[in-house]
């Protein structure tokens, strides 16, 4: 019995195992230099292994604007997540939160961008709930969901 317990739980621990933090100096140097160039005022940065690709968080700007960015091993940059604020929203997604949102005050706001596609996650808070919601630049809402 011991065992049949044991083996789900097992599979779901490796499953389920946190990312693993890496130094700079074990990256290879193609990601290294990739990041480097991409984001050359990067400070306070973090690396971890996300599965077979490279995460890493960090901040730039003088108050500290939080990104998270994933690399293949080619270096090739896969997704960039930054924080932003509504007044850099694209003016078609602020034009929609005021139309269709205005009941909801917007928090933690991000712009993501993978490959030519660009997404805007945005926290939606009020008394009656909470929503994530994510719009592309045209204001259309690709995704609602309650948090």
């Amino acid at each position: 019995m011991k065992k049949i317990i044991l083996i789900p739980l097992l599979l779901l621990g490796a499953y389920c195992s946190p990312a693993q933090d890496i130094a700079e100096n074990q990256l290879p140097s193609l990601v290294r230099n990739s990041f480097q160039k991409t984001f050359p005022r990067a400070s306070d940065v973090d690396w971890e292994m996300d599965g077979s690709h490279f995460k890493v968080e960090f901040e730039t700007g003088l108050f500290g604007t939080d990104h998270h960015a994933w690399f293949d091993q080619s270096g090739k940059l896969l997704r960039h997540k930054e924080a932003i604020a509504k007044s850099e929203l694209p003016a078609a997604v602020r034009s929609k939160l005021s139309k269709e949102f205005s009941a909801y005050r917007t928090d933690d706001i991000d712009k993501i961008t993978e490959g030519l596609a660009i997404t805007y996650n945005i926290e939606l808070k009020s008394f009656s709930g909470k929503w994530k919601a994510v719009f592309d630049s045209t204001g259309r809402v690709l995704d609602k969901r309650a948090d």
